[in-house]
């Protein structure tokens, strides 16, 4: 189990499969105002992960890549939404700043594909994940904590992940 520090974790998938299931590991962890950062190139894994994450956090509805409408929102049992924004289609921050990102912070988790390119617009506190594609079924998956909340987070799936504490 290769733990870089105590801000960081790091999971090898051998299958989508594996992907969806840290996924839906995450998503039983996500609360109203968490922000999820997802970075990694197209056919990286990011939307299968999204489909575990919805999945853990309770959705009926079935994540897909919200690359055509911007954002998909994903329901559960007592109205809480789940907010997916896919960031590649859009032009930079301003246009991020425009989607009043802080009203879907209110009602439910955001997560974020293509984060980099609208980083500004975004809270300073997330939960980071790159995708890095090693072969046709094996992808690098790393977390990275930027606050208190988010490192609470990592070490909570690092103990459902691996049975460990950080």
């Amino acid at each position: 189990m290769p733990i870089l520090d105590r801000d960081a974790l790091e999971f090898i998938s051998r299958s989508a499969d594996q992907t969806r299931r840290v996924g839906i590991r995450l998503g039983a962890l996500l609360q109203p105002g968490d922000v999820i950062h997802l970075i990694g190139d197209l056919g990286a894994g990011k939307t299968t992960f999204v489909q575990g994450m919805t999945r853990g956090w309770g959705s009926v509805d079935s994540a897909t890549s919200p690359t055509f409408v911007l954002v998909n929102v994903y329901q559960r049992a007592g109205g809480q939404r789940l907010y997916h924004l896919d960031a590649y289609r859009l032009s930079g921050t301003a246009e991020a700043i425009d989607l009043d990102l802080d009203l879907y912070l209110e009602n439910g988790p955001l997560v974020v594909e293509w984060a980099e390119r609208v980083r500004r617009a975004l809270p300073d506190e997330y939960l980071q994940v790159r995708f890095n594609y090693v072969d046709t079924n094996q992808r690098d998956l790393m977390f990275t904590a930027h606050g208190a909340r988010y490192q609470k987070m990592i070490d909570d799936l690092r103990q459902l992940v691996y049975g460990v504490h950080g």
